[in-house]
């Protein structure tokens, strides 16, 4: 008979170790995997997205959003980086938030990651179908339908992601440098060509500034586009249970990801906007870096060519950031809050391939949706502040469960301690407020935002009525149940703990 146990309001089961051995994952990731993965999960931001702030907040705004939104991933990242080790789960955010708030807590939490993560790749497609078409049309005439080229990304990596964490991580790490030497040839290009006039030559509303031209709400407006520089770095922590040496490798790689991207996010916003139209010129421009290659090169087949190679930050961060949702709708499928065939694993190269079919064909359909609602226009800057109304929300809960942590869990083994504490991640936690609500400020975005918040909703139900009543001890379960003495697959594997032996209450 099945062992059962109820624990506030949600009931646990045991599960049998074919359960586990079903939901299998592998460890392969050393650490400069785990870098590229983070890099390349958020380089595609230097590529497109950024822009829209210029066109809501101008140069100005953008910049000091920019730099309040990069205090708030600093205090972010030291968090993740101390909680991370401390509880080396795929679980992640919601594994923090289980432990920090118990199972309410980690849902919410992992339900708010889970539209980030599902949400993302659908803008970054979309971007990235803006780019590859005119390239396709001045090499070789091609045209394609947009719905068309984003199946064909779909199809091509999920694929890749299916086939194994080996070719992930492999082509990662490949992709994260080829990116970064796009940019690179970029930012020697185009420092010849830089005109600081550039920057500030979108004409401001009467009564404010070039710098500011609109004003000091320019700035809050601008807030969604400027975590498009470093969206994502946070989704290390999901490669926990596939990582060589989680406790050692996932800290040092989110925090030299975040130094590599704080570089990138200062180069692109300066010298992508300083050459050609400007500020102006790219302001709703949906391939802010290839207007700047054209600018520099001209508009022929070398830009074309280049425009190419631009291809590969999109592809690079729509690459890692559907590995993101495969691992999160996998980890809460597994500990039951969604429903468990959600988690099953492929017999041989161990990669949840039910929740990487599911969560394309949402941001696919995701696409489909708002590319017919609206024509074809502001689709992408919609989709985008749709991801950032679940990411800001994770954020917040992290930050409130690295403190609640700290003082609920004080004696856990914690192998790193973030040196900002939980001042830096109070300072975290009310920027991502803040970001949240200023996806409320422009109207034409408010349609995107309550769509998710009504998908927030729908799965907030779903745990409430079916989910609660279905958990098993997960690694993230069994290490919120007995306080942190158990749940540690690096060395105790899975299914060592029954919930007759937890201590939760």
């Amino acid at each position: 008979m099945t062992q059962e146990r109820k624990v506030g309001s949600v009931t646990y089961r045991d599960v049998d170790q074919q359960y586990f051995d079903k939901r299998g994952l592998k460890r392969h990731a050393g650490a400069w995997m785990l870098w590229a993965l983070g890099v390349a999960a958020v380089i595609s931001g230097d590529f497109s997205g950024w822009n829209f702030g210029l066109d809501v907040g101008g140069f100005g705004g953008l910049l000091i959003a920019t730099v309040v939104i990069t205090v708030m991933y600093a205090g972010l990242c030291y968090s993740i980086a101390e909680m991370s080790p401390a509880l080396p789960h795929t679980g992640g955010a919601y594994s923090f938030a289980r432990s920090a708030m118990g199972p309410w807590g980690g849902f919410v939490t992992g339900l708010a990651e889970n539209i980030e993560y599902v949400v993302t790749p659908a803008v970054v497609v979309f971007f990235a179908g803006a780019y590859a078409q005119p390239v396709f049309d001045e090499l070789v005439g091609l045209r394609i339908p947009q719905p068309v080229w984003w199946l064909i990304f779909y199809v091509i990596f999920v694929g890749l992601n299916i086939i194994g964490i080996e070719a992930t991580m492999k082509f990662s790490v490949v992709i994260a440098f080829l990116s970064l030497a796009v940019l690179a040839i970029f930012y020697v290009l185009a420092i010849p060509d830089f005109d600081a006039a550039l920057l500030t030559n979108i004409a401001p509303d009467p009564g404010n500034t070039s710098f500011l031209p609109f004003g000091m709400g320019g700035i809050l407006a601008a807030l969604p586009f400027a975590i498009w520089f470093y969206l994502a770095i946070e989704e290390l922590p999901l490669a926990a249970e596939e990582s060589m040496d989680p406790k050692r490798d996932v800290p040092r790689a989110t925090l030299l990801g975040l130094i590599t991207l704080v570089f990138t996010a200062i180069l692109v916003l300066f010298l992508n906007t300083g050459v050609g139209g400007g500020a102006e010129g790219i302001r709703t421009s949906g391939e802010p870096l290839l207007e700047g290659f054209r600018a520099i090169l001209g508009s022929g087949s070398s830009a074309a060519l280049l425009g190419l190679f631009a291809l590969t930050g999109l592809i690079a961060s729509f690459h890692t950031i559907i590995y993101a949702y495969g691992r999160n709708i996998f980890s809460l499928s597994r500990a039951g809050y969604f429903p468990h065939w959600m988690s099953v694993t492929h017999g041989e190269r161990k990669t949840p391939w039910v929740a990487l079919l599911l969560g394309g064909a949402i941001g696919y359909g995701l696409d489909l949706l708002l590319f017919n609602y609206s024509a074809g226009t502001a689709v992408g800057d919609a989709l985008l502040t749709m991801a950032v109304f679940g990411a800001v929300i994770s954020y917040f809960m992290q930050m409130l469960s690295f403190i609640l942590l700290r003082r609920k869990l004080p004696n856990i083994r914690r192998p790193y301690v973030s040196p900002v504490g939980t001042w830096g991640a109070g300072i975290a936690g009310v920027i991502a407020l803040l970001s949240l609500g200023s996806l409320f400020i422009i109207p034409g975005y408010r349609p995107g935002v309550y769509g998710v918040a009504i998908w927030f909703v729908l799965g907030i139900l779903y745990f409430g009525l079916s989910g609660r009543n279905k958990l098993v001890l997960s690694p993230e379960e069994e290490f919120a149940m007995t306080r942190g003495a158990h749940g540690h697959p690096e060395e105790e594997g899975y299914g060592t703990t029954h919930v007759a032996d937890t201590t939760e209450s």
